[in-house]
């Protein structure tokens, strides 16, 4: 069915991250050939409300397009957002996305903690620590990684422990961040400076992030996370596996029973990118360690 954009609900959009460079990659190919997907809508007490689409729907609202294709789910709200979420497989989900997603499932619908734990195959705890997340992280931190300003894996890093520590800091740093554009490796390295310096100092971080980067690059600062390069990468492949068996152990549970036509060529062509991200992997290794 065709809806227009005013019509549908978007109050779950703050569940999802941004990525700026993707969603204008998005809109230059939804200019050139059009709408290729629906986005998935389930219906509320007075309009129908997406579950699914968010960039798409913010892509054709750029283009200033009429019309929105969607598709309607019969289930109840909770149930296709969580459906929703299994059916995702373009990105990884952060660990933001998670812990927005379960505060939603737990305010709005009051689902218990072991409920979600089940829903998630998870624990109890896990979905405890997740949860904690929205509580920890001032919601101007939370903005920021919403708009694409500030990763999800920096706040994570970075951010919570100074959250944690000194609200005050976490704002003023986030301040620093955003305006420095850093990466998680100079967020390390901006935060590790935050914490050695004085009041000056500080200030001139505040002042000027990217000059202290800069000369913290040429002076040769260490590392500040505290971890060799061999470890970040079996904590990597370590994560890879985890993740393999958790999506095998959703396929014996029977996540792809009545997959639509549209849905199986998604999951092959997902699949066939995994399989080569792997045999890329196993190559550089092959050419590196191995031979060594």
């Amino acid at each position: 069915m065709d809806l227009e954009p005013h019509q549908i609900d978007l109050r779950y959009e703050a569940l999802r991250l941004r990525d700026p460079r993707r969603e204008r990659l998005l809109a230059a190919s939804m200019a050139a050939i059009g709408q290729q997907a629906p986005v998935v809508v389930v219906q509320g007490a007075s309009q129908p409300i997406l579950v699914d689409g968010f960039k798409r729907v913010r892509a054709l609202k750029h283009l200033r397009r009429d019309t929105v294709q969607a598709i309607a789910w019969d289930l109840e709200e909770r149930e296709a957002l969580l459906l929703g979420r299994l059916m995702r497989t373009a990105s990884r989900e952060s660990l933001l996305e998670q812990a927005w997603l379960l505060d939603a499932l737990k305010t709005g619908f009051k689902m218990p903690l072991e409920e979600l734990a089940r829903r998630f195959d998870r624990t109890p705890s896990w979905v405890s620590r997740r949860l904690a997340l929205v509580r920890v992280l001032p919601e101007p931190v939370q903005a920021a990684v919403r708009k694409g300003q500030l990763s999800a894996h920096t706040a994570m890093r970075v951010l919570v422990p100074v959250a944690r520590a000194n609200r005050k800091d976490c704002l003023a740093l986030l301040e620093a961040l955003v305006k420095a554009a850093c990466s998680t490796r100079q967020a390390e390295a901006l935060h590790a400076g935050w914490a050695r310096g004085s009041a000056e100092v500080r200030a001139r971080i505040l002042a000027d992030p990217a000059l202290f980067l800069r000369a913290a690059a040429v002076s040769g600062v260490p590392d500040p996370s505290g971890k060799a390069g061999l470890a970040l990468l079996f904590e990597d492949i370590g994560e890879m596996g985890r993740r393999a068996r958790r999506a095998a152990r959703r396929v014996q549970e029977g996540v792809l029973e009545g997959l639509l036509p549209k849905e199986a060529l998604e999951l092959e062509q997902a699949l066939r990118q995994a399989r080569s991200d792997g045999q890329g992997l196993f190559e550089c290794c092959g050419q590196g360690a191995f031979h060594a």
